[in-house]
């Protein structure tokens, strides 16, 4: 019976509630638990505990009940390109860096997300380059390392 009920749970994990692709998770949460739908408002902002739900596995957390429930609504609208990882590092690369989650873009309705440290702001390499061949460049990398 063990067996069973172990076996059970591993197929329920395996089809019901395992992540499609790799999300940046820092700090337990999607984009450093920030409020993904925020950024396509006038800024970033920190999500709240009490305004958090799961989809694809990961946990997101919002500002308010109102970004929660427009995520409800149509959760690809807001996800971050690349699961939140960089953008820059993603196209010129094919790795997995981690972001500031205060350095971003909105480009063509979608979230990029890049990291900022120093003299490393990848944001500006990012738009310093041609933005749409790196999208192109980061959407094949994209497709070898996203699981």
């Amino acid at each position: 019976m063990k067996r069973f009920l172990l076996l059970a749970l591993l197929m329920m994990g395996a089809f019901g509630f395992a992540q499609t692709m790799d999300y940046n998770t820092k700090n337990g949460y999607a984009v450093h638990g920030y409020d993904v739908v925020s950024y396509f408002g006038d800024r970033p902002l920190e999500g709240k505990k009490e305004f958090s739900t799961t989809y694809d596995g990961v946990g997101f957390k919002f500002y308010n009940q109102e970004n929660l429930e427009k995520f409800r609504e149509s959760p690809s609208s807001y996800l971050p390109k690349y699961g939140g990882y960089c953008a820059y590092a993603v196209a010129t690369s094919g790795k997995k860096v981690n972001v500031d989650p205060e350095t971003y873009e909105i480009r063509d309705g979608k979230l990029y997300l890049f990291y900022n440290k120093g003299k490393n702001n990848t944001l500006q390499f990012w738009l310093d380059a041609s933005p749409n061949d790196l999208v192109s460049e980061a959407d094949k990398n994209w497709e070898k390392i996203k699981n």
